[in-house]
């Protein structure tokens, strides 16, 4: 297994749109066991393929305190969504940063597991939120993308500015010219 890099905001790869998944062979079960172990090294409760810069539909989530209770969504399809909810959410792609979010509280999906095989499931609360957050993320689209234009264009910024800092020369390095 592999820790994967995670795609930063305002990164334009997070925009991609991810492919569905052909077929769930070794290569995609080694890309589950990788996203997982980037997840809970990051530290997250959920990781879209699309945030480590690999354009196909899986996600990975685990809310367990433990760390042992993944869930692998391969080609995950909502097929009924109700109620709605506000939720404070973050992003392992957009460090730092948590705003509220109106999301339904209550989902049905269709997808297919680890193993390959296709099954329904429903959710609610915490879990139907961050399966929506996710599956948005196979979208190209970002929770910053539920905020104000004014709130998104301020925390592109910020980012951008932490960015360049973190990768500016250290003070007194000498730079080889």
């Amino acid at each position: 297994m592999a820790i994967l890099d995670i795609l930063s905001f305002p990164d334009p790869r997070l925009r991609n749109k991810a492919k569905p998944v052909a077929r769930v062979g070794d290569a995609v079960r080694r890309l589950i066991d990788d996203m997982l172990e980037t997840m809970y090294e990051a530290p997250g409760i959920g990781l879209a393929a699309t945030q480590v810069n690999v354009a196909k539909r899986v996600v990975v989530i685990d809310l367990s305190e433990e760390k042992n209770q993944p869930l692998c969504l391969v080609n995950p399809e909502i097929l009924e969504m109700d109620g709605a909810e506000q939720m404070e959410e973050g992003c392992l792609s957009v460090p730092g940063v948590y705003e509220t979010v109106t999301r339904a509280n209550h989902i049905r999906l269709r997808a297919f597991g680890r193993d390959g095989a296709p099954f329904e499931m429903e959710a609610d609360d915490l879990l139907a939120v961050c399966i929506q957050h996710e599956l948005d993320h196979l979208e190209g689209k970002l929770f910053v993308d539920y905020l104000s234009s004014l709130k998104r264009q301020r925390i592109r910024k910020k980012l951008e500015k932490e960015n360049r800092q973190r990768e500016a020369p250290e003070a007194g390095a000498y730079q080889v010219i």
